[in-house]
């Protein structure tokens, strides 16, 4: 279970790191309050999707719980560990695929590179990587580079590399958010299949409203400045989902409509 208690950041001289990230609200001393008094519980294998305008501090949340900023109050736990660095069977999957991936390493390399750290050696890295790849879909481009593959299939690359580890948290930053209407609605269905399969939790951070209920279990709106939550909605759509029928479902639209006020900051 992730627990968020009371967390707060603020970017600035005196806690964060060079320039500002986010919209936020301005501090006394010059920093930029990104985020304020965020409480949320996670159950494991909940997928989670977070929602809200720009500023309002979705990226500075997912850095928070992957342990890659430090929040300048509150806590995150995990499991009920205390979250104070990058956890354990944690995998991460960011909008700019391309630069994620290394263009030198094929693409069974790329996704198997986090198993290194697991003491597997090279033949069961490799295998390991095979079975990811035909799971999303890219069997028989192990030997392929990156660079030779389009922008779906190299978003489908960094959601193997994700993955391989089977990791317990998957946070997810607009994935999607970079590729056509096609090919992100194939990657939303590979996603719902990947996390029934694996059974793991999952925050995704997204812009498009329609993609945060389609995909969601539940779904959370920040409101900006500082980013703190404005609406938490259980989604309650059947578990199994069609981009067609799903969408044109009564209580679809009803979710969409209420999330769409909430990060319009009506009623």
């Amino acid at each position: 279970m992730l627990r968020i208690e009371g967390l707060g950041h603020q970017y600035g001289h005196r806690h964060g790191r060079g320039a500002d990230r986010t919209a936020g609200a301005h501090t006394a001393d010059g920093g930029t309050e990104a985020l304020r008094g965020i409480e949320l519980t996670v159950p494991d294998g909940q997928l989670l999707t977070i929602v809200g305008p720009s500023g309002c501090g979705k990226s500075t949340l997912l850095r928070c719980v992957a342990g890659l900023v430090r929040p300048t109050s509150g806590r995150i736990t995990l499991d009920g560990a205390p979250v104070d660095g990058v956890p354990d069977r944690l995998g991460i999957v960011f909008q700019d695929y391309g630069r994620s991936l290394f263009p030198w390493l094929s693409v069974r390399d790329n996704v198997a590179l986090p198993l290194r750290r697991h003491g597997l050696g090279r033949a069961a890295r490799h295998a390991a990587a095979a079975r990811m790849l035909e799971q999303v879909g890219l069997a028989g481009t192990a030997r392929r580079h990156p660079w030779q593959l389009s922008g779906g299939m190299q978003q489908r690359v960094a959601l193997a590399r994700a993955l391989v580890a089977r990791p317990s948290l998957l946070l997810m930053d607009e994935p999607f958010g970079a590729l056509d209407a096609q090919t992100r609605e194939e990657l939303e269905d590979l996603l719902l299949r990947l996390h029934r399969a694996e059974g793991m939790t999952v925050l995704l951070v997204t812009h498009d409203i329609d993609e945060s209920v389609y995909v969601g279990d539940r779904v959370v709106v920040l409101a900006p400045g500082p980013g703190r939550i404005r609406a938490d909605l259980p989604v309650g759509l059947p578990a199994e989902r069609d981009q067609i029928a799903t969408r044109g479902l009564p209580e679809f639209t009803g979710l969409r409509s209420a999330v769409g006020r909430a990060v319009r900051g009506g009623d």
